[in-house]
């Protein structure tokens, strides 16, 4: 079923975590930040928006660090339930995927409560300060294959961040599947 997450509430603080990721380490919030800004993405490894998105936010994702931009994703599935959502697979995809970017494994959730992380994929955009400036889609594609020259929502806000520490106002909410929670 598809769900689509609150609207901005910009300037609210990114909270911290401790999370393992696929290579092997830890991270904290201030591990991912970047000098521009952070974007953290709650993402899995079976949903067909994420799926269909994957190359685009492995792109986007290397061009926005490229800009000062930190960049993390966060899998927060019930991996007992879904298991394809699993550590073990998430090492396997992150390979797969070639990410640039950590991916973190949120197991109990608590991560993605915090966040009130609502769908895969779920985009939290935020400036230098900490204060969320985007919480909107990648683009108009959702789980459609990209059209050759369509807007990339995400990028350009956050582009925009990194340059001015603010986003836009206008905002597309993202669309996915729902946050499978224990």
């Amino acid at each position: 079923m598809a769900v689509a997450p609150p609207v901005c509430d910009f300037g609210w603080k990114a909270v911290d975590f401790d999370l393992p990721a696929t290579d092997g380490k830890r991270y904290r919030l201030a591990d991912v930040a970047g000098p521009n800004g952070l974007l953290l993405m709650f993402i899995c490894n079976h949903c067909p928006y994420v799926l269909r998105a994957m190359e685009r936010i492995v792109r986007d994702g290397a061009e926005l660090q490229g800009l000062g931009i930190g960049v993390a994703a966060i899998c927060s599935n019930d991996a007992a339930a879904y298991s394809a959502d699993s550590f073990e697979n998430m090492v396997k995809k992150a390979r797969d995927w070639g990410l640039s970017f950590p991916y973190l494994h949120d197991e109990d959730q608590t991560v993605a409560r915090a966040y009130d992380a609502a769908c895969t994929p779920d985009f939290f955009g935020f400036n230098a300060a900490g204060a969320l400036q985007y919480r909107g889609r990648l683009d108009a594609a959702r789980k459609d294959a990209a059209a050759p020259g369509l807007r990339r929502d995400l990028f350009e806000a956050m582009k925009q961040v990194a340059e001015t520490g603010a986003g836009p106002e206008e905002q597309v909410p993202s669309m996915g599947c729902s946050i499978k929670w224990k």
